[in-house]
């Protein structure tokens, strides 16, 4: 999932198509990619369960698929609630540490004339 959100056009496909539903040919006409190129972006993101296309006559439309963001949205919060939890952790292991938050360096002391 990740990997088919790394790169920003991709990212901005998907953002597109939570908005509304589009043809594959409509995104395309906003890149200064091939079609091609940009039906390879879509087809990252529907392989990896973050789009769904369907056929509608020639066209191909594609929306987002909100149970797959949500997934995502959903991990991306316990991440980020892990990381926020170690910082938190390592900021207090930095204040009890001898002299406090600030240490002082030798550049800082020879500077200070110590």
């Amino acid at each position: 999932m990740f990997h088919a959100l790394a790169t920003s056009v991709r990212r901005d496909i998907l953002r597109r198509t939570i908005e509304r539903e589009h043809s594959v040919s409509t995104l395309a006409s906003e890149y200064e990619m091939s079609f091609a190129a940009v039906q390879k972006h879509v087809a990252v993101l529907e392989a990896a369960n973050l789009i769904i296309k369907r056929a509608e006559g020639r066209e191909r439309l594609v929306r987002a698929n909100p149970e797959m963001i949500a997934r995502a949205r959903a991990l991306l919060a316990r991440y980020e609630e892990l990381w926020r939890s170690r910082i938190a952790r390592l900021d207090d292991l930095l204040a009890e540490a001898p002299g406090g938050r600030h240490r002082t360096t030798d550049t800082e002391q020879n500077e200070q004339g110590n």
